[in-house]
């Protein structure tokens, strides 16, 4: 009776599921090898970058404060209307004022330049901005 028990706990493997299990292996693997084909040529299509420095810092945070403002668009989404999000742009706002702070006396004259004049023109478009997304009671 002993010996009945330890054959009824023996395991059986279908050979049918086996190949279907090794074709859904190779099936799998075949689709990740495609979608490492294609990871290079999505790289290509994003250009060179530039090198980082100070202006490629400043230009970074300009951009994010504009696309929040909805000035700047993704491409290939273009004249789909974007509400402005005034709280994240003041955010970046913020940023490049901070950065203005804690750099100060520790910038090339140009970088400077290049600070002060960005912070006033993105300045100058949030308000505009916000103006219009809320306007003033009077």
């Amino acid at each position: 009776m002993a010996e009945e028990k330890k054959e009824e706990k023996k395991i059986i493997i279908d050979e049918d599921w086996k190949k279907e299990a090794q074709k859904e292996k190779e099936i799998l693997a075949a689709q990740e090898e495609e979608e490492k084909k294609k990871k290079p040529e999505e790289k290509l299509h994003r250009g060179p970058l530039p090198q980082g420095n100070f202006a490629a810092l400043v230009s970074m945070l300009v951009t994010q404060a504009l696309f929040a403002l909805g000035l700047l668009e993704i491409k290939g989404q273009e004249g789909q209307a974007k509400e402005p999000d005034l709280e994240l742009a003041k955010y970046n706002v913020d940023m490049l004022e901070t950065l203005e702070e804690k750099t100060k006396g520790n910038l090339t004259e140009e970088e400077k330049k290049v600070l002060e004049n960005t912070l006033s023109q993105v300045r100058m478009a949030y308000v505009q901005v916000a103006e219009q997304v809320q306007p003033k009671t009077q």
